[in-house]
């Protein structure tokens, strides 16, 4: 009988593969560094063949005060289920970030020299 979607198990390599791909990474989204998670792009359930390939891993956080970009951007707000653009939606997430940053920025330089 075929194991259902969610009762694959993780291999055993899983958690070397998850640290050697985060070293050095960032947030895909915010930039951030605290509590950064490996996401499988094609979900682990749906993918199991695909868990170790670092092609199908981006680097989302769970630090970020703001946003959990790893709940937003990977999963869509609800950790049953996920997100088949990640990736683009990152970038995409990630510049309209950046703008708004710059947005506050000079927002702020008005107010103070007003």
């Amino acid at each position: 009988m075929d194991k259902k979607p969610l009762e694959h198990k993780r291999s055993s390599k899983w958690p070397e593969v998850r640290k050697v791909f985060l070293m050095g990474k960032t947030c895909a989204v915010c930039g951030g560094k605290k509590k950064l998670e490996a996401h499988h792009k094609k979900p682990f359930h749906l993918h199991p063949d695909k868990e170790l390939d670092p092609a199908n891993l981006i680097a989302l956080c769970e630090g970020n005060k703001e946003v959990n970009c790893h709940l937003f951007v990977g999963h869509l707000g609800n950790f049953r289920g996920f997100n088949p653009e990640v990736e683009k939606d990152a970038g995409e997430w990630k510049e309209k970030l950046s703008d708004n940053k710059q947005r506050i920025a000079k927002t702020a330089e008005v107010e103070t020299s007003a």
